[in-house]
C-alpha cells in the first residue's frame, strides 16, 4: 500500500505541469514570454532545451578561455592554485 501512495504522490497534475511550463516561458528568452500569448508547451520545452545547450556551450567557451589565461599568467604574485580552486566551486 505504501508503494501506491509513493507513486500517487509523484504524479504531477496537469495544472502543476502548466504552471511549470509558464515558469519556463518567463525564464527563457525568446520563448514567447508575453503573458498574454499562449504558447504551446512543447515549443516552450524545445526552446528551453536549446537555451540550456547554448548556455552549456558558453560555459565551456568561458572555461576554455579562463584555462588559457591561467596557463599564460605570470605566476609572480598571483596564487593560481587558489584561483583554480575558487573557480571550481
Amino acid at each position: 500500500m505504501s508503494s501506491r501512495r509513493t507513486r500517487a504522490s509523484k504524479i504531477v497534475t496537469e495544472d502543476e505541469l502548466n504552471d511549470l511550463v509558464l515558469k519556463l516561458q518567463v525564464l527563457v528568452p525568446n520563448s514567447g514570454s508575453s503573458c498574454t500569448t499562449r504558447v504551446p508547451a512543447l515549443k516552450i520545452i524545445k526552446e528551453t532545451c536549446k537555451y540550456i545547450k547554448r548556455l552549456q556551450g558558453e560555459v565551456e567557451d568561458i572555461s576554455e578561455r579562463l584555462s588559457q589565461l591561467l596557463a599564460s599568467m605570470d605566476n609572480s604574485g598571483v596564487d593560481t592554485d587558489f584561483l583554480r580552486r575558487l573557480l571550481q566551486q
